[in-house]
This record gives C-alpha cells, structure tokens and sequence, in this order.
C-alpha cells in the first residue's frame, strides 16, 4: 500500500516538473540553462540555474506542506513581460483536495503507472502548447502564486499579492490529473493577439 505522503510527493515532483516544463517551452529562460532528464518514460527539461533552482525549491518544499495539510486551492504561472509589466500568460493548477480520502483508515488507491501516464499527458500539452501560444517576443519573468486557505500562516519572505489576470485573454483547458487525495485542473490564459 502506499503511503500519503509517497503520493504527496508525485504531487510535488509534478508540479515542480510542470513549472519547468512551462519556463523552458516558453523560453522564460534561455535553451542552454536546462538539461534533459528521463522521467516518466519521458524526456523532460529541468533548470541547472542556481538561484532559479533554489527558488523553486523553496516554493515546491512549502507546497508540499501545504499539499499535505489540504490547504492549496490552486497553483498560478505568471509570465509578465519585463518591460511593461503586462500580464502576457497564466497558467493555472486547480488543486481539489478530498480530506474525506486522507482521514480515511484505508485510503484509496490509485496506481503509480496510473498517476505517471497523466503526468506524461499534461507535460505533452505543455509542450504542445508552443503550437498555438502567441509568440512571446519580449524579455519575459514569471511569478508564482499559490492560493491557500484564508487562515493559513505564510513564509515572512512571501508576499501576498492579486490575481493578475489578463484583459480580454484567451483560454484554453488542459487534462485534469488526479491521485488518490488530489484533483488538479489546469489551464492556460493568454492574451489575445489583435487580429490585422
């Protein structure tokens, strides 16, 4: 049987691969600052920047707590461009926790191959994404926001912040992922390009 806290940390390694995943597609970082590693019968591409890596790190660690205690409404992917400021993208994780699931003495199982071929499906949307995204043809940064429970007691260093929507965006949803606690929905907003 395995255990919460081994599914909690497939949750975990998701979400840190997906951020990855989204950073390298959209060239937020340049090509030459990620490597390849095989993961899930997968190829995939993490960071090998040092102050990117920690800072990920460091959000993932607290997300995992949060993940745990069932406090983590959802996961934001912000990409603004650096001039402007202007929100150009967001990406967004519906996290859906069943509480009922993890006070359970005999929590419900779901396989490992199960949860690893939708984590393979939502890294290929990610990656297929390049297909229809407008080209992001500024310098870009991102930003992360994680949504909790109202009373939950936050990181000094972390700031609160708003939702930083985009005007007048175009949305596009992706496959949902599940695993015996978790419900993750994910989507993608992006800003519409004016039509000539």
């Amino acid at each position: 049987m395995r255990s919460y806290r081994a599914i909690d940390l497939e949750n975990e390694i998701r979400f840190a691969f997906g951020i990855n995943s989204i950073l390298y597609q959209r060239g937020i970082y340049p090509a030459e600052t990620f490597t390849r590693v095989t993961q899930y019968d997968m190829s995939l591409h993490l960071t090998t920047d040092a102050k990117l890596k920690n800072y990920l790190t460091n959000v993932i660690s607290q997300l995992k707590e949060w993940l745990f205690d069932c406090t983590v409404q959802k996961l934001v992917v912000v990409i603004t461009c650096l001039e402007t400021n202007e929100v150009l993208e967001r990406w967004q994780f519906d996290i859906q926790c069943d509480k009922t699931a993890k006070e359970s003495s005999a929590p419900r199982e779901k396989s490992l191959k199960a949860i690893q071929e939708e984590i393979r499906s939502v890294i290929r949307q990610i990656t297929a994404t390049v297909t229809f995204l407008p080209l992001l043809e500024t310098a870009c940064a991102f930003d992360l926001l994680i949504y909790t429970d109202k009373d939950l007691e936050v990181p000094e260093q972390w700031e609160e912040s708003g939702p930083q929507l985009i005007d007048q965006s175009e949305e596009v949803r992706l496959r949902s992922f599940t695993t015996s606690i978790h419900k993750v929905n994910s989507m993608v907003a992006y800003k519409r390009t004016n039509s000539v």
